[in-house]
């Protein structure tokens, strides 16, 4: 009866109020990225315990910039789950990518700017015919990504050459995910994105009050500015630490380059998912599509449109994943793309369509990323981090079905 007048009245509700509304919303089903959260802070919790060297600052290092292409993948994944189709081919796109880059900068000698440009306007093209072939002919996205994951595999070593191996040649592009940024830069990123995030709340809450609509407890805001700024902080200071093996030769302090590239990527694609009418689309195709369609909705377009966004995600992410190899070879990105559909179901995107953020996608990119990293100093045979992955991802499957159901039993 309280939450009932809050909205009558137009009152926000107190802190109590909003965390009451949460646990209720969790008790209904709608979970989102909260078993993720603690599955991955228990986690780091068992490896810290069997191995102290999970939490050295050099291993940290390494966990994000392994991260980072399983999370870019992720989040261009997650566009197309949302819909509730799968792209299979995300990861050979990844791939491809990732050849037509070094071959651009191999043996054609284009500066490494055009080198990117082409890996990301190839992965935009796929999707673009994947996109024609899903929403205008009507083949299911299954068929039609499994048979480009086929084809682009052979297509990939055509690419690349009887030689099996491109070096990529391009020092700018191989230091993105293995050179740290300059100490100050680090705090420099953070002060920028609390300022962006801070800022886009108090936005949003100026337009929702100007249409009437209800906003969560200010200090809702205050809890989550607050989070945002000592874990990142705490992150920054942690990264800053000297992990060099040898300090007086080589000195290796500050975040990783990759950071801030998955940052913006997730700024924008949460904006887009957030703040605009395509976003709102997306989430009512996803939905029901046959409703989305008769509200006027343009769902091919849609359709298309979301599969070029998450092709051209796996083009980003196959330039990472030639940066972090310095070099690219017949067989990347093949098997990626499973990790990063684990990702995202894993971190709470919803495999049934119309639920889940860009944010949970990242949270199950860590999951995926801790496992694989923990399992490894632990000295754990390499064939358990799949039956593990497996594993959690059946559980998430699981816990998402559930889920829906007590969904739909409520309302």
């Amino acid at each position: 009866m309280s939450s009932q007048n809050t909205i009558q009245t137009g009152n926000e509700g107190s802190f109590l109020d909003a965390g009451r509304n949460y646990f209720a919303k969790v008790k209904g089903g709608e979970t989102g990225s909260l078993p993720a959260m603690l599955g991955l802070i228990i986690l780091v919790v068992i490896f810290a315990m069997a191995n102290p060297i999970f939490l050295k600052p050099v291993n940290f290092a390494n966990l994000l910039t392994q991260t980072a292409t399983v999370t870019t993948l992720a989040m261009g994944v997650t566009f197309v789950l949302l819909l509730g189709e799968i792209d299979l081919s995300a990861g050979v796109t990844a791939g491809l990518s990732a050849a037509f880059l070094a071959v651009s900068l191999f043996e054609y000698g284009v500066s490494w700017q055009v080198a990117v440009l082409i890996a990301i306007s190839l992965g935009a093209l796929i999707g673009f015919l994947i996109g024609l072939l899903v929403a205008k002919v009507g083949i299911p996205s299954f068929v039609v990504t499994l048979a480009a994951f086929l084809a682009f595999q052979g297509l990939q070593l055509v690419v690349i050459g009887r030689g099996g191996l491109i070096g990529l040649k391009s020092d700018v592009l191989i230091a993105i995910m293995n050179s740290p940024m300059p100490v100050s830069f680090g705090w420099i990123l953070l002060f920028i994105v609390a300022t962006i995030y801070i800022s886009s709340a108090l936005y949003s809450r100026k337009q929702r009050s100007k249409v009437g609509q209800i906003n969560k407890p200010f200090g809702v805001l205050i809890f989550k500015s607050a989070a945002l700024i000592i874990i990142g902080g705490a992150g920054v200071a942690f990264l800053n630490l000297e992990r060099g093996a040898n300090p007086q030769i080589t000195s290796l302090r500050g975040m990783p380059w990759v950071v801030p590239i998955v940052l913006i990527l997730l700024a924008g694609g949460t904006f887009v998912l957030d703040r605009t009418k395509f976003g709102r689309h997306i989430y009512a195709v996803g939905g029901n599509a046959e409703a989305a369609r008769r509200a006027g909705i343009a769902v091919a377009r849609v359709k298309i449109i979301v599969f070029v966004i998450c092709s051209s995600f796996a083009g980003i992410a196959g330039i990472l994943l030639a940066s972090r190899q310095a070099s690219v070879d017949p067989a990347a990105g093949r098997s990626v793309v499973l990790y990063a559909i684990a990702a995202a179901v894993v971190g709470g995107v919803s495999l049934f369509g119309g639920r889940g953020r860009l944010s949970d996608a990242v949270i199950g990119g860590f999951v995926v990323s801790v496992i694989d990293n923990g399992l490894g100093l632990v000295g754990l045979a390499s064939g358990l981090n799949l039956a593990v992955t497996g594993g959690v991802l059946l559980l998430a499957a699981t816990a998402d079905a559930i889920s829906r159901r007590k969904s739909r039993v409520g309302s």
